[in-house]
Order: structure tokens, then sequence, then C-alpha cells
């Protein structure tokens, strides 16, 4: 843990990995999987994508493990699987990073459980927080570097994930982003987080990292890294989709270019972002733009 917090103190800026889920359907995911058949099934699928993100420069490369709790693995009959998945996707990763000592890093995703909490739905917080623990004990044992709690929208959830990573794998950092959009008073996720309230809440329930990642497109995520920033008390991190997903016949299709986001990197670092990736419709390409944008920005500072 110390090493990349170390890292994050000394002022150094990280580059992310990029989408996993397009990716994975451009390699034969069945249609009516979740993306975690793969890491089951076909773990060797996982450690390709890995190595092209290892090798377009990302600092941490992400599992493929984001839908990886029992809540969300019962939608399609692999609850029982949960061990394995979360277990073969940390360690195809693995297997790209390396383990030279300047290697990339495991980053462990978990996403959100699925689930509806009380007082809105049905589940209880305790009963994602178990979830979460099963979840994270596992994806440390197989030997993860950190834990990247990612697009969360409901604040009692998120703080329940980051509770039961530092519980269960206490060694860990603990990364924790969700997922804000505009509405006319500002920045906002669909459960009604500001970004303040998500930034405070996640930090003082032990994240070492918080950030944003998804949303609709770079420029947005500049407008929300400068609130983050702004409140703050830990290191930021920005993983911002390549803009809206537009259909074009049977395909999706994100039309963000990997220049059109690297040329708002500056921007992010100059307010302060420790770490940049991306999320749904990135490519080793947009990582590789990152990359060589953020190398520049570094020489020049």
């Amino acid at each position: 843990m110390e090493a990349l917090l170390d890292r994050l103190r000394r002022g150094d800026r990280l580059v992310g990995d990029g989408a996993w889920g397009t990716q994975l359907m451009q390699r034969g995911l069945p249609e009516g999987q979740p993306p975690e058949w793969m890491a089951l099934e076909r773990p060797e699928v996982i450690e390709e994508i890995a190595r092209l993100y290892v090798e377009a420069g990302a600092d941490l490369v992400t599992t493929d493990t984001f839908g990886g709790t029992s809540f969300r693995l019962a939608l399609h009959g692999l609850e029982a699987e949960k061990e394995r998945i979360n277990r073969q996707a940390v360690e195809a990763v693995r297997r790209a990073t390396g383990s030279a000592e300047d290697r990339a890093l495991v980053s462990a995703s978990v996403g959100p459980s699925g689930r509806l909490l009380e007082p809105y739905g049905d589940t209880s917080p305790e009963a994602v927080h178990e979830a979460f623990a099963e979840q994270v004990a596992t994806l440390a044992e197989a030997g993860a570097d950190l834990i990247c709690i990612e697009t969360m929208s409901d604040l009692t959830e998120a703080t329940q994930a980051v509770r039961a990573a530092k519980e269960r794998a206490p060694g860990l950092p603990v990364m924790a982003t969700m997922t804000f959009e505009p509405n006319p008073r500002g920045y906002y996720t669909v459960m009604g987080v500001s970004v303040e309230q998500a930034v405070s809440g996640l930090a003082d329930a032990g994240a070492d990292l918080v950030g944003s990642n998804c949303g609709i497109g770079m420029e947005h995520m500049v407008a929300i890294a400068r609130e983050l920033t702004r409140t703050a008390r830990v290191p930021v991190a920005v993983q911002p989709n390549a803009g809206l997903p537009e259909i074009q016949g049977d395909t999706v299709v994100y039309k963000e270019t990997p220049e059109a986001m690297a040329a708002r990197v500056p921007e992010l670092l100059d307010l302060g972002v420790a770490l940049v990736g991306g999320c749904c419709g990135t490519t080793p390409d947009h990582v590789r733009a990152v990359r060589r944008a953020v190398d520049a920005w570094c020489a020049r500072a």
C-alpha cells in the first residue's frame, strides 16, 4: 500500500486503463452473459486485454470483477462461482502485469450490488456490506494491489463497500469513485449525491483516493474534477467515458477520440488530479494518448 500512496504523496501522476465491457464484447462475450463470465470461462482473454493496457502505458489495470458480488452474479446463475470468478480475474491480470518492481498494479474492480437499499428498496446496508466483504476478501487473497470501488451512485452503498474493503483487505489502498451527471444545480449522482457530499463521505469511510468515473465525457469530467479537487483531502482519480454512446445499426459507438480525450488531460493535471484513466468506450489507444499527455505535462512541470 505504501508504494502506491507514497507515489501519490510525492506528486506522481498516474494513468489508469480503459474500458473492459466493449473490449470483451469484441472478443466474443456471449450475448446475455455478464462480463465476469469471461473470467470464469476464458481468462486468457482477460490476460490479453490487460496486456494491451499495460503496453499502452497504464500504471493500474482493472480486473473483470465489476459485477462480482453474490447479488450481481446471482442474476446470471453464477453465484456459486463467485470465488473462482474473482480469483481468476485477478490472476489473469497479474499474468499480464508481471512481477517486476515497476510493473502495473492490479486494481480490483468492485461495482454496485444492483440492489436498491432501504428505505428506498428492500435490501439492508448490512447485506450489501457482507456481499462486498466476501468479494473483497477473495480479491485480496488472489493478489490484488488495490481495491477499486467504482460507478457508485448511492453514497450509503459506496461507503459500505469502502468499509468492507478496509475491514477485509486492511493492507490495500482503496479507490472509490462515483458517477455524476449535470443538472441545473450542478453535478449529482442519480441518487442525488453532490460531489462535495461524495468526497466527504468516501474519505470519512476510509477511501485513500476519491473521484469520478463513467459519466458523459471529458468536457464534463473537467468540470467535475474542478469540484473534486476543491474539496478533497485525499488524492483524486477520474476515469471518463469516451463521450456518450450512440447506436449505429447493431453497434454501440463512442465517438470521443483518443486525441480529443488527451487534449483535456493537462487541464485535469493542472487542477491537481492524481490519476487519469478511461471508462466506457475507451481503448488502449485512448490510454496511450493519455499516457503521452501525462508524460508531456510532467516533463514541463
